[in-house]
């Protein structure tokens, strides 16, 4: 038995010797393969695409007078657009002046942005530049300039600004958003926590995002990137390989204030369009369809005829829109917007806000299990939509508090459990001052109870120039007390 199994080793062994010569042979090919193909070789460099852009990158610093101690975000009164931003970048630290009434230091505040022109037109963040009484912006070679807004918007979230030299500036190469695709590489440069010139890369993770905000709207398709973007990168441009700017870093999502992971760039072409609207209009200009809509869940798309969850549900028609005008109806399901797919209810105000004020827009709803075509002529969008973005009702009053209210419908008095006051359409004047917000029933005045709209106007009518009226309203599921004060030169 022993001489037998002898007798087989030989060739077992010549067996496992061609395998480990096949391997071999296998990782020889490999590595030749990826000899002869540098990019899957090594990893991208970055050196040239930086040393050829960072002239065109620079610092922007702001300083601002302190805010009174109500406008801190978090506190009643707080700036929403300061409670927006630190909702990505964290609270504020020690930065604030001493306590217990004393003088406290001016704000400062550190972000990025990038030349666009060669005399000097910097484009960078809203929020980088929002509210301040000095912009100084510094170049790579610590050259410092004084630098003037031109225009913002807040939507966007971008400003432009202008310094001004005899020399003319390095300017960066704007890219193409339509180019961008999911997994390529992208670099970023910018202050991050003030270490000016700091540079970080990663990838593409996913295009078209949206960042809904209460405040602002959905006007943005975000480019989301994995490249490491802190507080003080806002406002910086974010580079493909070929040294061409695709984005603007805007935004982080975080629970810490620091970066998870998760960052936000705004596409450089609606960044051009917003510059070009603000250069020669001064304001951006952004189309309005005048429709309150809903994501599709599974159950419901299945309740209204579609195979899958697509396009935007209609919930509500506002009066006097360009929607209503143009035909559309509760109920209906926009499919697509001159020509483009709606996947989901959240892309439809990225088309519809670029969409050519005054023109006839088509649009396709899926009505009652049918398709059904329709043209609407785009309005333009209100500058503030959540003070007037129930339009106008038939029983609305206005009076010289900027309130205009009616009675309240149906479906709020079923929401709220309360079946007297009166509810707000629309919001302008002391009444915004006072934060009266659309949507808001008035229940009390001046320590009258509010029955319906004649005993609303009985109790306006009596109140007189340089009161201070108290005001109980509900708000969702608050009451809340606001204070509406009637100016001494009221008439």
């Amino acid at each position: 038995m022993q001489n037998s199994i002898n007798s087989h080793l030989p060739s077992e062994h010549r067996r496992f010797q061609t395998k480990v010569k096949g391997l071999l042979a296998l990782v020889a090919v490999s590595f030749f393969a990826l000899l002869s193909n540098p990019a899957a070789a090594q990893l991208p460099d970055f050196t040239s695409l930086v040393k050829n852009n960072e002239a065109a990158v620079v610092n922007i610093s702001t300083t601002s007078e302190p805010k009174s101690r109500s406008s801190i975000p978090g506190r009643p009164g707080g700036d929403e657009r300061l409670e927006e931003f630190y909702r990505f970048f964290g609270p504020p630290g020690g930065n604030g002046g001493p306590r217990g009434g004393q003088p406290r230091n001016p704000n400062r505040s550190l972000g990025s942005g990038f030349i666009i022109a060669k005399d000097g037109y910097v484009l960078t963040n809203n929020h980088v530049v929002d509210d301040a009484d000095e912009i100084i912006v510094r170049t790579s070679d610590r050259r410092e300039y004084e630098a003037t807004l031109v225009g913002a918007d807040p939507r966007s979230d971008l400003a432009l600004l202008k310094i001004e030299s005899k020399a003319e500036f390095p300017v960066l190469k704007m890219g193409n958003f339509d180019d961008v695709e999911v997994g390529q590489w992208v670099l970023a440069i910018g202050s991050p926590f003030g270490f000016d010139y700091s540079v970080t890369a990663g990838i593409v993770s996913a295009k078209g995002r949206s960042l809904s905000n209460p405040r602002t709207g959905n006007y943005v398709p975000f480019i989301q990137t994995d490249v490491a973007i802190n507080p003080g990168n806002s406002g910086g441009p974010l580079f493909n390989l070929d040294g061409e700017v695709v984005g603007i870093n805007s935004q982080i999502y975080s629970n810490s204030g620091g970066f998870m992971g998760v960052s936000f760039a705004i596409p450089i072409d609606i960044a051009m369009d917003v510059v070009d609207q603000l250069k020669d209009n001064g304001r951006v200009s952004r189309g309005w369809l005048g429709v309150e809509i809903l994501e599709l869940t599974k159950d419901l798309a299945e309740g209204f005829g579609l195979d899958r969850p697509q396009g935007a549900l209609v919930t509500r028609v506002l009066k006097d829109s360009p929607a209503e005008k143009g035909g559309l109806l509760d109920e209906d399901i926009i499919l697509e917007f001159n020509g483009d797919e709606i996947p989901r209810a959240s892309d439809l105000p990225h088309f519809v806000g670029r969409a050519p004020v005054g023109e006839a827009s088509k649009v396709i709803v899926m009505r009652e299990g049918k398709k059904v075509k329709l043209k609407v002529t785009i309005g333009e969008l209100p500058e503030n939509p959540q003070l007037q973005r129930l339009g106008s009702r038939s029983n609305a009053q206005e009076n010289t508090f900027g309130l205009t209210v009616g009675a309240v419908s149906p479906q709020v008095s079923r929401e709220l459990g309360i079946d007297t006051g009166v509810e707000v359409f629309a919001v302008e004047g002391i009444a915004q001052s006072a934060g009266f917000a659309v949507g808001d029933v008035i229940l009390r005045m001046r320590g009258q109870k509010v029955d319906d709209l004649d005993k609303f106007k009985e109790i306006a009518d009596l109140i007189k120039p340089g009161q201070v009226v108290p005001v109980k309203i509900q708000r969702q599921q608050r009451s809340l007390y606001l204070a509406l004060k009637v100016p001494s030169d009221k008439k």
